[in-house]
């Protein structure tokens, strides 16, 4: 059985000019005053509310035209689906969203919003893959993996390309991980644009098989989720955590206590929507998990229900 093929700078390099015209330039924010010695690259902003959008949109722009005539299925509960459903009409093709029983109805919302057709499954990982399989066998789609996918994490990776080009190297970076697509574009790209920079990455206590992946350099299960972290609950696989290994230099975890606290001071403080997930980096300044002089944190999403805030429950 060959190996995964693993994306390459290079590819991190045509992803950003490939997916130039349809993703935004978010901004890279700071405060002293506030927050003396933090960055925030604001991916809250970008087109969908999150960063997937640059990962979903080389996916589906890659395509041949051949291959994408039947359009595109992926399993997500959340920010993916969105994503990819918007790349999905851009293209002009169809985008068929396994979703789970139970996911979000703001992000369902979004996704039908974009013209997505939802599937709904039982929300455990082995129905979302076999419901998506099915719907490719049945439309001819192509399966868009959240986060498994070179092209996806090629994507990702032209978040950190734009930092580099606005600002100068910090002493570290810190990235939110669920299943690892954006710690891996990102820790590979900043190895080649910020050699010598750190790259960490963040997940919640509650769901942290990525820190025991990485700290036993093999791939353990993501058992039994429990976090606000919504968008955080999914696992590793095996290329992602590879790629991690490879260049990424530690894996910390946070407490939920933290990730209320991180997102209400960015509410209150930076004057921005950012759900949990997006959180969690500074979650992890806040409990000196991760400590640095100047710190970039990637703010992954803006997503929530604000009906729902956890600090009005």
């Amino acid at each position: 059985m060959l190996e995964p093929i693993d994306p390459s700078f290079a590819d991190i390099l045509s992803a950003a000019s490939r997916i130039a015209p349809y993703i935004r330039q978010t901004p890279v924010l700071s405060d002293d005053g506030r927050f003396p010695g933090l960055v925030f690259k604001c991916e809250n902003l970008q087109a969908v509310g999150a960063f997937k959008a640059r990962g979903a949109c080389n996916a589906v722009f890659s395509l041949s035209d051949a291959a994408a005539r039947g359009g595109v299925v992926t399993h997500s509960s959340g920010n993916h689906a969105a994503a990819l459903a918007r790349a999905a009409r851009l293209r002009g093709i169809p985008a068929h969203i396994v979703m789970p029983r139970g996911a979000p109805a703001i992000k369902r919302a979004a996704v039908e919003e974009w013209g997505g057709h939802v599937t709904v499954c039982e929300p455990t990982l082995a129905s979302r893959e076999e419901t998506a399989a099915a719907l490719c066998s049945q439309t001819g789609g192509v399966l868009v993996h959240p986060y498994d996918d070179p092209a996806v994490i090629a994507g990702q990776g032209s978040a950190l390309l734009e930092m580099a080009s606005t600002m100068e190297p910090p002493d570290v970076v810190l990235v939110p991980v669920g299943g690892g697509g954006l710690l891996a574009g990102t820790s590979l790209a900043a190895h080649h644009r910020w050699p010598g920079v750190r790259v960490v990455g963040v997940e919640p206590s509650g769901a942290d098989d990525a820190a025991r992946s990485w700290s036993s350099g093999v791939l353990q299960p993501q058992l039994a989720p429990n976090t606000i972290a919504d968008g955080l609950r999914g696992a590793l696989s095996a290329r992602t955590l590879r790629m991690a290994q490879a260049y990424v230099d530690d894996i910390v975890t946070v407490s939920e206590g933290a990730i209320v606290s991180a997102m209400r001071l960015i509410f209150d403080r930076l004057k921005m929507v950012v759900e949990p997930s997006g959180a969690v980096p500074l979650a992890a300044v806040l409990e000196g998990r991760v400590t640095g002089a100047r710190m970039a944190l990637i703010l992954t999403g803006g997503n929530v229900d604000l009906g729902q805030l956890p600090w009005t429950r």
